[in-house]
């Protein structure tokens, strides 16, 4: 093979480099004044160019000018700043953090900013805009600053993303906990973290305008710092740049501009990590783009085309009475999630996959006790969650219930809260046995069905049918989840496995799954009226609420099932786990066991959800906690990580029943708040070893 260096005469001259970056920047102002022009006409009121340009030159009628200057234009000036401040930011931290997937989105700086508001919001308090925006500020900061020094600079793509959404699990659970406690203080905010570039007048405009430029300007007096970031930190130092200072001065101003963003329209998904990808090709042809002084305008033009493009696209193909309840933040986040896709069969993972569990190998008495205490921690809480409850009960009730003895009011309780008790259970078992069997097939400790969008899929095609077929059963319930878990599956696990289950394809395949199915999910509570938008938020937190005998019929039939063959197939999943050319040696047909036992870890997953609703994290605390407890041999770790599930998820069903009773809260918001710590917990240990 030749290789022909490359010359100063065959690289473009700094000439050819202006002449090319003035005509890429000129096409790009083109493009959004165009886009600017098309979305200023668009609306549900018949006002259209003409009335549009009557209004302009002051010779339209009263109404049309109130449309178009009150509503119209300061929508699509919204559209340009929050675009623009977006796409900035995110170049900004991918600069700095030298990873092309940092975001406001993946560094759960939006979480952190909804969190923040919501907090404040449950106060009854009414702040400025201004107050608000600092609120958020913080919020987004604190956030950004755990995720990346969990994930560490520039270590790869991967844990960035994995502690990023992690964070934005547990973060969005407490959100949607305040949500459902305080629904009256918290109106509109459901709605308002879709994001919408909707606005009433000027005000905001303007008031966050400065902000976005004081950020701009300090990235662009930065610029040159943060380029020398690029050549690694030894140059950078050599060079005499405070490495360390640059970065947390990145960081803030990128989360500055954010918070301009999420104040003016909320989060508006993903604009922050395409918007910089768009722009980078350029940047390896045209010389002027490679520095962030000459980037950073055009990445905010890019952002602004995007936001501006979503908005006219979804008014295109939406009728106008619909597409004007649909925030624009939804179109971008789809728009992302599959950029997302694309993107992860081509981003490499530098750091690599994490260290696989050490082979540890277990007496049989520590299995034994281990079995033994998990057991009677299980029966303890089942007859606590069973007692226990907004109405306090005695084992001689529950008794004479079973023997159809007890009284109207007893029989009442029991008949609702049973089924609730065994939903939690079996729910908290079926997503252990899911997670047990996907870690063993990927061979990656930190997946997760939820992780990896399998859980999204489920709530997508649950949610579909509760919001659409509000009188549909637990068997239709089940028939969507599993529906969408298994679209969503196929779409994870078949890219996925494209290269034997990298885990950076793994993971950015699964979030990009799980964020438009989020989207997706957050679109149909919007368009649905107000009381199954409240059952299905209720759903979504993980509750067990109304739960009937039926209900927990399929979960108990599949769950079955999923015992049977682990324990039957539990050398096979053994070997499977252990690497590719063993099971190949020994003759087992590798692509079609690792097909069925993700086809069974769906199934596991998509009743799960339909049972119970979106629960985290249990997929990945138990089977990791039954490893380290008994060893790695699955006719050891199954049993185990079952009863840590289901002890777990019903205990979290128990504390969101009594603590806060009458009020409740959903199992699912429990166990992320549990998980969440776990988790990151895992990526600090992982990162060490």
């Amino acid at each position: 093979m030749t290789v022909t260096a490359t010359t100063p005469a065959t690289r473009p001259s700094a000439a050819t480099s202006r002449t090319g970056a003035a005509a890429v920047t000129v096409a790009l102002i083109l493009l959004v004044a165009g886009l600017a022009i098309a979305d200023i006409t668009q609306g549900t009121a018949a006002v259209g160019a003409p009335e549009v340009w009557k209004a302009l030159t002051g010779q339209a009628n009263p109404d049309d000018a109130s449309v178009v200057i009150a509503s119209r234009l300061p929508r699509m000036t919204a559209g340009l700043l929050v675009g623009a401040v977006l796409g900035m930011a995110g170049a900004a931290l991918q600069s700095v953090s030298r990873n092309v997937l940092a975001s406001p989105d993946t560094l759960a700086v939006n979480a952190g900013s909804y969190l923040a508001l919501g907090l404040v919001a449950v106060t009854g308090v009414s702040l400025p805009l201004f107050a608000s925006s600092g609120i958020a500020f913080v919020g987004g900061l604190a956030a950004a600053a755990v995720v990346l020094g969990l994930s560490g600079l520039g270590s790869g793509t991967v844990r960035l993303v994995l502690a990023g959404s992690a964070l934005t699990l547990g973060l969005m659970a407490v959100t949607e906990g305040l949500l459902l406690l305080f629904p009256q203080e918290t109106e509109g905010l459901f709605q308002w973290h879709q994001g919408s570039i909707a606005q009433n007048g000027f005000d905001g405009v303007l008031q966050m305008a400065p902000i976005g430029i004081a950020g701009l300007v300090g990235l662009l007096l930065l610029a040159r710092r943060i380029d020398a970031l690029a050549l690694g930190d030894d140059a950078a130092r050599s060079l005499g740049v405070p490495v360390r200072a640059t970065r947390v001065t990145g960081v803030v101003l990128a989360a500055l501009l954010s918070t301009v963003a999420v104040t003016l329209a909320g989060p508006i998904g993903f604009v922050g990590l395409c918007a910089p990808a768009l722009v980078r090709p350029l940047a390896r042809r045209i010389r002027a783009f490679s520095r962030t002084r000459g980037s950073l305008p055009v990445v905010g033009l890019a952002g602004a085309a995007l936001v501006l493009g979503s908005d006219v696209l979804l008014r295109a193909l939406v009728p106008a009475d619909i597409a004007v309840a649909v925030p624009t933040g939804v179109v971008t986040s789809l728009v992302g999630a599959v950029f997302l896709i694309v993107m992860a069969a081509r981003v490499r993972d530098t750091a690599g996959a994490p260290a696989p569990d050490r082979l540890r190998i277990r007496s049989r008495t520590v299995f034994l006790t281990t079995t033994a205490v998990l057991v009677t921690a299980l029966v303890g809480v089942t007859i606590a969650a069973v007692l226990l409850g907004d109405s306090k009960l005695l084992l001689g009730d529950v008794a004479n219930w079973a023997q159809g003895r007890a009284g109207r009011a007893i029989t009442f309780v029991l008949d609702t809260r049973v089924p609730r008790v065994l939903a939690a259970l079996l729910a908290g078992a079926a997503l252990a046995l899911a997670g047990t069997l996907v870690q063993a097939v990927t061979r990656n400790p930190l997946a997760d069905p939820g992780i990896l969008g399998v859980s999204g899929g489920a709530a997508l095609g649950a949610v579909l049918l509760v919001t659409t077929v509000p009188a549909v059963g637990s068997w239709g319930v089940a028939g969507g989840a599993f529906a969408g878990a298994a679209i969503s599956s196929v779409l994870v696990f078949g890219l996925a496995a494209r290269g034997g289950f990298q885990q950076n394809r793994l993971v950015l395949v699964g979030f990009g799954v799980a964020t438009g199915a989020a989207a997706l999910i957050g679109l149909l509570i919007i368009l649905t009226d107000p009381f199954n938008a409240a059952l299905a938020l209720t759903w979504l937190s993980g509750s067990t609420y109304g739960r009937t005998m039926p209900d927990v019929v399929p979960l108990a039939a599949v769950l079955a099932v999923g015992l049977l063959v682990a324990c039957l197939r539990r050398t096979e999943l053994d070997l499977v786990s252990l690497d590719e050319d063993t099971p190949r040696l020994l003759g087992l047909g590798l692509a079609r066991g690792r097909l069925g036992f993700l086809t069974l870890a769906v199934l596991l997953s998509a009743t799960a959800v339909a049972a119970a609703g979106t629960i985290g994290f249990v997929g990945l605390v138990a089977p990791h906690a039954a490893r380290a407890l008994v060893g790695r041999q699955h006719v050891r770790v199954v049993p185990v990580a079952v009863l840590l599930g289901a002890t777990l998820v019903c205990t979290a069903d128990l504390l969101g029943r009594t603590v806060i009773a009458p009020a409740q809260l959903g199992a699912g918001l429990m166990t992320a708040v549990i998980g969440t710590p776990y988790f990151l917990y895992l990526l600090v240990r992982s990162r060490s070893a």
